[in-house]
């Protein structure tokens, strides 16, 4: 089937979030939907995710589910906001525990923060299924990138999260706790070996030079023959020797310490004290 995409692009975090369509229904599924938030003053926003529910409302659709391709590290999920206002279940990959247990530790959360991915309605893992109306999605598992990272394949329409970003911008980093640019290569050769046709649909997009515009649609075929770090049957240790060194030079992203806390909840804030307030913390020295 060849579903229909419509895409919301923030440029505040250069995340691309999804609305898929069942083309024969009303059924639809929201991709990596952001909260907009203002690092200064701490101040959440639902701009964004504003638009997503007034496009699917304007349309007249039903959406089934509220899907995480990973636990982001450069936005905050308004996954529950959607959730409030459109219904549908939250799904992310099984091995959301293993985040959840690492940070966990990193933020101090304590016995009352839950480690099993209870938070989220649906954990996938390698081979599950889903239905969108009349739309079957297939789940990959793809990590490297984080070790919960998905592919969510729905028809001819793979949603690639962070693994793979458009062709002449290459793929994702691999330093944080988790990561691995060996798991991310072998990850990216079950992806391209899809058909060649198929489309792929890129979590962020960062304008690579000489490019004017934002893009975010490719197919297989393009990523195999044109992609900048794993294009032309590139071997294992000639792309972890390029990911690991080009890893060692990035810095951290500005919202990771909010990001973490936030979407390893399914996108819900820590527990507010006993006046209601609600806070984050910010460990020193740990990532």
């Amino acid at each position: 089937m060849h579903p229909t995409v419509k895409a919301f692009f923030d440029q505040a975090t250069n995340t691309v979030s999804y609305v898929v369509r069942d083309p024969n229904g009303s059924a639809c599924a929201v991709i990596d939907s952001v909260l907009d938030f203002d690092h200064a003053s701490g101040r959440t926003d639902t701009t964004s995710a504003d638009a997503i529910i007034e496009w699917i409302k304007a349309e007249g659709l039903n959406c089934a589910w509220i899907l995480e391709s990973h636990v982001h590290a450069d936005h905050l999920s308004a996954a529950p906001y959607l959730q409030e206002h459109l219904g549908g279940k939250i799904g992310i990959g099984a091995n959301i525990t293993l985040v959840q247990d690492t940070f966990g530790k990193v933020f101090n959360e304590g016995t009352a923060f839950q480690r099993d991915g209870s938070q989220f309605d649906a954990l996938f893992k390698e081979g599950d299924s889903f239905m969108i109306g009349q739309l079957r999605g297939e789940v990959m598992h793809t990590p490297g990138h984080t070790p919960a990272c998905l592919t969510y394949v729905i028809g001819d329409a793979a949603f690639v999260g962070d693994t793979l970003f458009m062709p002449d911008f290459g793929t994702a980093r691999c330093d944080f706790p988790g990561g691995s640019s060996e798991d991310l290569y072998w990850s990216i050769q079950k992806i391209l070996a899809l058909p060649e046709e198929t489309r792929i649909f890129v979590g962020h997009d960062y304008k690579a030079p000489g490019r004017d515009d934002y893009a975010w649609e490719t197919t297989v075929g393009e990523q195999k023959a044109l992609n900048v770090h794993i294009g032309e049957g590139r071997p294992l240790e000639e792309f972890t020797s390029m990911r690991d060194a080009r890893d060692a030079t990035l810095g951290m992203p500005l919202l990771i310490l909010p990001s973490l806390q936030v979407n390893m909840r399914a996108g819900q804030m820590p527990d507010p004290d006993e006046k209601g307030d609600v806070f984050l913390k910010i460990p020193l020295n740990k990532i």
